[in-house]
């Protein structure tokens, strides 16, 4: 299998790479933390200006209409840099609802503004203890006179206060999956908003409905169709927020390689000392093997092949490796690393995070054993089957 990318693709890494190091370096994103907006105008007007925005969204409604391998590669320079933006709510996930489930009014009218930027949008999913699954969804919709009253409260909504347009999950119907999506107004009457603080400092909102008058017309799909359509963009996104992790844990394990060659102990720099070598190495070959099985699933969702198996172990497999790397780094620079002013802690809070967010763990895990003992699609048609 060759894994070897593109000149065009090489040339989009490089882009990206001196895009964050020059607009949004590691000084940029500590001032963002627990920002009320989360990130920078200059920064979001470039990606914006090279129609990074627009990387998945067809051409005919402003996007570049790129693969989910570019997408990889733009996602895998995102977390190297650390760099905070709302592209993953707005651009992955917010265009992708419209894509998979808007009617041709509502992706006239808003994947352009997405694919330039204009608008923001950002999933108001979660709940006080509700947990990842349908039965979290408890924010109630009813339905009445052609319109629906949203009320509820939902947590860790990303860039809430920047949002044009909230992508909420409500209950519609008694039925475990009874959920439909709607495009609700952040400004419109009955929304309130609170900030919440994070473990990673990102820009997270308690966002609380009160009896907000929808109107049918701002519900995506057909009714009760909302949790397919959910299931099926988070399948999507997990590839890219893989990827991300990957990028995040291969520049933690650069900046640990250079203090272990340069921090000198009784007379020799700590990367000469045995265990520390191995521990680098350890974490070299973990970081080699996550790539390889997040490309795989950028590669199976590029080409129409079975991805869901592959999607679900790669965010299991990246986030792990993300923050038992990190976490590694940390113990290299030993006190250092857990103070402020050395960069190590901002990868590894991060890392914790994308670890405990958009499918943790355990709801991964479930859902890879469900496919495993169902004997559902996977690795079929994939690369590695005959490598």
């Amino acid at each position: 299998m060759d894994l070897r990318l593109s000149q065009e693709q090489e040339l989009l890494r490089d882009m990206v790479r001196s895009l964050c190091a020059e607009v949004a370096p590691l000084k940029v994103v500590r001032a963002m933390e627990d920002h009320p907006t989360g990130y920078t105008g200059e920064f979001w007007s470039k990606l914006c200006e090279l129609g990074l925005t627009g990387i998945l969204l067809p051409e005919a409604q402003g996007g570049a209409g790129m693969s989910m391998i570019e997408a990889a590669i733009l996602y895998e320079e995102l977390g190297r840099a650390l760099s905070p933006s709302p592209h993953f709510p707005s651009c992955v996930l917010g265009g992708s609802a419209l894509l998979a489930a808007g009617s041709r009014t509502q992706q006239d009218e808003w994947l352009p503004r997405i694919a330039s930027g204009e608008a923001v949008l950002t999933p108001a999913w979660l709940e006080p203890r509700g947990g990842f699954g349908a039965r979290g969804v408890q924010l109630r919709g009813q339905s009445r006179a052609g319109e629906f009253l949203l009320t509820g409260t939902k947590d860790h909504v990303p860039f809430a206060a920047a949002a044009t347009r909230l992508l909420v999950l409500a209950r519609t119907g008694a039925g475990e999956h009874e959920v439909d999506l709607f495009l609700v107004d952040p400004a419109a009457p009955g929304v309130a908003m609170e900030q919440r603080r994070s473990l990673a400092g990102d820009t997270q909102y308690r966002v609380e409905l009160s009896e907000v008058r929808v109107p049918a017309s701002s519900r995506l799909g057909p009714p009760g169709s909302g949790w397919r359509t959910w299931e099926r963009v988070m399948l999507d996104g997990i590839i890219l927020l893989a990827a991300q992790a990957m990028g995040g844990a291969e520049r933690a394990l650069e900046i640990t390689v250079d203090y272990a060659k340069e921090r000198v102990q009784f007379d020799k720099p700590l990367g000469a000392f045995q265990a520390i070598s191995h521990y680098l190495a350890d974490a070299s070959t973990l970081i080699d093997g996550g790539k390889t099985l997040v490309y795989e699933a950028a590669w199976a969702r590029a080409a129409g092949r079975p991805k869901e198996r592959l999607a679900l172990m790669a965010k299991l497999f990246a986030c792990q490796t993300f923050r038992d790397v990190t976490a590694m780094c940390q113990q290299v620079f030993g006190g250092y690393g857990f103070t402020l002013e050395y960069d190590i802690q901002l990868y590894f809070r991060r890392a914790k995070q994308l670890q405990m967010t958009w499918w943790d763990g355990r709801a991964l895990e479930d859902r890879i054993a469900a496919s495993v003992l169902d004997g559902e699609a996977g690795y079929h048609g994939s690369p590695l089957a005959s490598a």
